[in-house]
């Protein structure tokens, strides 16, 4: 049948879904372009785009949560991944409008990759610097490394939330695609022959298939779910395929030499055609529609599956598994995480603080969200009340805060000139230090009160200090 123009004020997506029986439809495509998110109609092209969230400085991934109204976008030169609100009560594409930015995680090196579980409302991603991939709750809490072994680049990622599955590419040294578990269970190499640049990846959810495209050898191809089946789709003659999305019989993708979008038959590779012209600098893409996020029943959806923090879609019954955030361990219960880290690794990098937990075999360095570090030399730690002390050279001060960086605290900043070693007397509650610039070795009570200058003779460039408060 043909389909007819929608009534006045009724955005085309809409319109489709609303229809009975279910008919064919025009997608609405959102895509990623470095300095801006956009939305177009696929039958429209660059007449009916629409810029989504503007002034951005590198956005390289995108996908959303179409049941919460939620954006979310990689921007690599910023070092974090951004959400947004989509406003989807408009009379049309063009009346979408975003909310004020959040950043949901930063820290990051280069986050290549992004994929929402709108399922069970996970956030997850890939680092391509790091060599991680990172899942963590919608709002960027309870952040944890699924993988960090046996990647190299690692680029785009898709999930399948109903069966529990999660893919990624990775065109490092050995070229590769993998899937595992959401969980990080079940992890096996998929794809590992006839490949180079594995940028884009998308699923089949009906047909059980994934689509991917190489950018060297300038084909997209397909298999089944486990990489069994192997077939081509469009071969040899694409400049450079960057990133892939499905809807229903056809296939789109971003390609960098065209600076388009462009289109073809998922079965065939027929009746290909260019979409959208004209861009930028075209990343990654989405076809942003319902239809590709089914609400399906899910056992984190009720009471979070009585895990304490993070629950995890699993291919194993009962298909699902309770997590920790990085560093901590979960309890024998299978349910309950500690209340953290039991044996920590302070470090300072002049600019920033990090902990690593010594608890969990990924040893990932976790930073201090604590503002205004110039240049951190000495580090300690008072394992009685849980505070962090540090010698900052540049700011010429001793400061102190909680494990997590909150409630940071000026302790000493008055005749301090090149504070170079810290060390604390967990037992008397006393705080020593070092400084080369005075040529003194000082001491005063943890919170900077009672202070007394121990030592100044006979000393030049003192640096490093270690107590033994038992031995005195």
């Amino acid at each position: 049948m043909s389909l007819s123009p929608p009534p006045p004020g009724v955005p085309l997506l809409y319109f489709c879904l609303s229809l009975s029986p279910p008919t064919r439809c025009v997608p609405l495509l959102l895509y990623a372009n470095r300095r801006d998110l956009r939305l177009v109609d696929a039958a429209h092209g660059r007449a009916n785009a629409t810029v989504v969230v503007g002034g951005l400085e590198d956005a390289a991934a995108v996908d959303y949560v179409y049941a919460q109204g939620l954006v979310y976008w990689s921007d690599v030169s910023e070092e974090a991944i951004k959400r947004t609100t989509f406003n989807q009560s408009g009379s049309g594409a063009a009346a979408v409008a975003a909310a004020a930015q959040t950043v949901v995680v930063s820290g990051l090196a280069s986050p290549d990759g992004l994929a929402c579980d709108w399922l069970g409302r996970k956030l997850y991603w890939t680092d391509s610097e790091t060599n991680r991939i990172e899942v963590a709750e919608l709002d960027g809490s309870l952040r944890r490394v699924l993988f960090w072994q046996d990647l190299d680049q690692p680029r785009a990622i898709s999930l399948d939330p109903g069966r529990g599955y999660m893919y990624w590419t990775d065109w490092g040294e050995v070229p590769k695609i993998e899937r595992a578990g959401m969980d990080g269970t079940s992890r096996a190499m998929i794809i590992d022959k006839e490949i180079y640049w594995p940028n884009g990846l998308t699923l089949d959810y009906s047909r059980e298939k994934l689509y991917w495209a190489d950018a060297k050898f300038n084909f997209i191809h397909r298999s089944n779910l486990d990489g069994t089946g192997r077939e081509v789709v469009v071969k040899g003659d694409l400049p450079h395929p960057f990133a892939l999305t499905l809807y229903e019989e056809t296939l789109f993708w971003t390609d960098w030499n065209t600076h388009s979008i462009h289109s073809c038959q998922k079965e065939t590779g027929e009746d290909r055609r260019k979409v959208h012209s004209d861009i930028f600098s075209p990343m990654d893409i989405h076809v942003y529609s319902q239809t590709r996020q089914p609400l399906l029943s899910s056992p984190c959806s009720v009471r979070n599956g009585d895990c304490s923090h993070l629950c995890l879609l699993s291919p194993i019954t009962p298909y699902y598994q309770c997590a920790c955030p990085t560093g901590v361990q979960l309890l024998e219960d299978g349910k309950t995480c500690r209340d953290g880290a039991t044996q920590l690794l302070l470090l300072a990098r002049r600019t920033d603080l990090r902990r690593i937990s010594l608890d969990t075999p990924d040893f990932t360095d976790v930073i201090l969200q604590t503002d205004d570090i110039r240049h951190a030399i000495a580090i300690d730690y008072d394992p009685v009340d849980g505070h962090v002390y540090w010698t900052d050279d540049e700011v010429r001060a001793i400061r102190r805060s909680y494990l997590d960086g909150s409630d940071p605290q000026f302790i000493v900043t008055s005749q301090v000139n090149h504070p170079d070693g810290i060390a604390v007397d967990w037992i008397a509650r006393n705080l020593y230090w070092t400084d080369t610039g005075t040529d003194r070795i000082e001491v005063t009570r943890l919170n900077g009160t009672m202070r007394k200058i121990l030592i100044s003779e006979d000393l030049d460039e003192p640096r490093a200090i270690v107590l033994d408060p038992v031995a005195g």
